[in-house]
């Protein structure tokens, strides 16, 4: 047979009724090997309720010692998509308790899976010393399973409203690529023509980085206007920057009469230093929004009496999915208001109140705010000061949120008390987490152990874990790096910079990380590693250097700490 000649796995000749999609899932392991030059097989085994995804008969497995089994073609890669697919649609206890996938929705997530697994696999093939590509191959195989029973588990996703345009039109009308400068009204005219082309089918405008005045303002409302019914997306970030007060007031105010009535839903109108009377300046364009998926006001000024405005102003956030305050003046008062925006917005998915001088109130004020938000997806609360009790609050919410993928903590004064509390409660929880950031949180060896249990609990789904700027020190890095030697599939990057680490942790650390396969950068910056240690760990790297971050900030003659600290250290790492 040829080799991309593969014969089509028909759908009738799986019997999905007493299909179990977890048996299925975890069939794929070592033991499992895709077809290289011979037939595949799919059957299943009624009494064991399995699903056998790639079978191979004798004669195939003794041909296995003299081929190479990597990597696959192009026309293996599509058959193995294309049941992945199959697999992810048959119905199963899981797709009773989750929701079963759409065909479109899983062909999306087996081609996202295959993809993933094949660059994973193909990064070990490379570094592999007997090339014939078995280790590879298992990897690939084991990966999809793991990949396969997240997909499930997620179950399916809520449907959106997508306009998609003829492929000739454009669908977004962006001018913030250009010089950044103020608009006047001719070149207004000249920039925004597209846009009054007869049957044109822009859906989304992007007006940032220009700065517009009242002349070209006037251009650009009457312009909006004839988009009403078609505009379903509105960028505005950074549109009046340099303009006095008064008239940036003005044009905001233009702006949002003009885009009035309009069903959209994203609206952008971060970077323009708004406060209440900005916010209010927008008064027609919020009041008329019910609609709204994602709302973006970063680096607004949003004080408290902003917030109450915006809290005022936008009739409904049921259908919001992606609410960002990035960088305001929110502090305790301004939290609490959002707190009660939060409640009002069910089906939120994407949080991130990053920068914004909250305190232990408001940042308890959100936390238990949040518990509405159950499928919350990512969270960023970064840079605030919550303080342990907070961090106690928050970790009761984490609990409930099971479908988190992202979560960002750093820098929140957390210490021990508050970190743990929300790392148990992520190890119970958030069985789908891929990046944990817990920087700048005062968090020393006390708390390795509890940070150790929570990373192995999640080693199946960790891509990146972010623990700079602590205090962990050698004997807290040493447990961690015990944890990362178990596998990690899908880990890329490990930041344990500023932690006080010395020769003994950095070696450590580096061994465990740098045979995973897939890994692609450790980040021990700033440290206190001597100048042998750093020969150390380049030395465990020399066949990988571009997976050792940069040491520009490393310092030898670190702060001193106890020398039977350090002592008891070395002997942990030869233990």
């Amino acid at each position: 047979m040829d080799e991309d000649e593969v014969p089509e796995m028909n759908r009738d000749d799986v019997d999905a009724p007493k299909m179990d999609v977890d048996d299925a899932a975890t069939e794929m392991h070592d033991d499992d090997v895709f077809e290289t030059d011979t037939r595949s097989e799919t059957k299943v085994d009624d009494g064991n309720r399995q699903l056998q995804i790639f079978h191979m008969d004798s004669t195939a497995q003794n041909r296995l010692h003299s081929i190479k089994l990597w990597p696959p073609s192009q026309g293996r890669r599509q058959i193995f998509v294309e049941r992945i697919t199959i697999i992810l649609t048959i119905p199963s206890i899981l797709s009773r308790m989750y929701g079963l996938l759409s065909k479109e929705e899983a062909q999306e997530d087996a081609k996202r899976i295959e993809a993933a697994t094949f660059e994973t696999a193909n990064q070990h093939f490379e570094k592999e010393s007997d090339g014939d590509g078995g280790s590879a191959f298992q990897l690939y195989a084991k990966q999809s399973s793991t990949l396969m029973m997240e997909a499930v588990k997620r179950g399916p996703r809520v449907k959106q409203e997508i306009t998609i345009a003829p492929e000739n039109k454009k669908v977004v009308f962006d001018i913030s690529k250009g010089k950044r400068a103020f608009i006047d009204a001719d070149e207004a005219k000249d920039l925004l023509k597209p846009l009054q082309e007869p049957g044109n089918k822009y859906t989304k405008i992007c007006f940032s980085n220009r700065s517009f005045g009242l002349d070209a303002a006037r251009i650009a409302a009457s312009v909006l206007v004839s988009l009403k019914g078609q505009l379903t997306e509105v960028d505005l970030s950074d549109f009046v920057a340099g303009r006095p007060e008064d008239e940036a007031l003005e044009v905001m105010k233009m702006f949002s009469a003009a885009l009035e009535g309009f069903d959209l839903r994203y609206l952008d109108i971060s970077d323009n230093a708004l406060g209440e009377k900005g916010v209010r300046a927008f008064s027609e364009l919020l009041s008329s929004q019910s609609n709204l998926e994602e709302l973006y006001l970063k680096n607004d000024g949003i004080s408290e009496e902003a917030a109450k405005a915006v809290v005022e102003l936008i009739p409904s956030t049921q259908k919001l999915k992606i609410l960002h305050f990035h960088n305001n003046m929110t502090d305790d008062e301004g939290a609490i208001v959002i707190s009660e925006l939060l409640k009002k917005s069910p089906i939120l998915e994407d949080f991130r109140c990053s920068s914004t001088w909250v305190g232990s109130e408001g940042g308890i004020a959100l936390s238990e705010a949040l518990a509405t938000c159950t499928g919350l997806m990512k969270l960023d609360l970064r840079d605030n000061m919550f303080g342990v009790k907070a961090g106690i609050a928050l970790s009761k919410t984490v609990s409930l949120l099971t479908n988190l993928t992202e979560i960002y903590l750093g820098y929140l004064k957390l210490e021990n008390e508050g970190s743990l509390a929300l790392v148990n409660a992520l190890k119970d929880s958030a069985k789908f987490l891929e990046v944990v950031e817990l920087a700048g949180n005062y968090i020393t060896a006390e708390a390795a152990s509890g940070l150790a249990e929570f990373i192995v609990a999640r080693k199946e789904s960790l891509v990146k874990i972010l623990l700079s700027r602590n205090e962990l020190k050698d004997e807290g890095v040493i447990t961690i790096a015990k944890a990362l030697e178990e596998d990690f599939p899908r880990l890329t990057e490990v930041d344990l910079s500023f932690n006080m680490i010395r020769r003994a942790g950095a070696k450590v650390l580096a061994q465990a990380v740098v045979g995973k396969p897939g890994f692609k950068v450790l980040n021990i910056n700033g440290n206190y590693i001597s100048d042998e240690g750093v020969e150390d760990v380049k030395e465990i790297f020399k066949n990988s250097p571009d997976m050792l971050g940069p040491l520009d900030d490393n310092d030898p003659e670190g702060e001193e700490y106890d020398d039977e600290d350090e002592d008891a250290d070395e002997d942990k790492q030869e233990e």
